[in-house]
């Protein structure tokens, strides 16, 4: 299968129209963001590469590009942390993608937990030196 992306030289048709026409950068690469159906937590951010796009959209399970490893990655192969896809969405502009699935096999972080942001950032507070995280997810 080769998805055949519609031509992006009409604004109106890319934000309004139904026509798949996504838009990869220099690298050939999308980000998508990951999120779970049944609790709405975002699992994830990657990218994908067409090829990744064509085999969730073949298959209903998600496939990523490493960027680390330079290669086509299907979510769980591996971990057994398999993303069962439930809604693939593109934004407005069609440069970001956004895959709702059941997660399974466990959580999705390849270091132990439920979700990759695990993490959370101070908000409202004056900074002076390093920034230091809460941890708000446990094992």
């Amino acid at each position: 299968m080769a998805i055949k992306n519609a031509d992006r030289s009409d604004r109106a048709a890319v934000e309004n129209g139904l026509t798949l026409a996504l838009k990869y950068d220099e690298r050939g690469l999308i980000p998508v963001v990951t999120t779970d159906a049944a609790s709405g937590t975002v699992l994830m951010q990657a990218w994908m590469n067409e090829e990744a796009v064509e085999r969730t959209i073949a298959t209903g399970e998600a496939h990523y590009w490493s960027r680390s490893r330079g290669e086509l990655w299907h979510k769980g192969a591996t971990s057994g942390q398999i993303q069962r896809v439930i809604d693939f969405r593109t934004d407005c502009d069609q440069d970001s993608l956004w895959l709702v699935v059941e997660q399974a096999g466990g959580g999705c972080c390849h270091v132990g937990y439920e979700s990759c942001f695990y993490r959370a950032l101070p908000v409202g507070e004056a900074v002076d030196g390093p920034v230091v995280l809460t941890q708000k997810l446990t094992k």
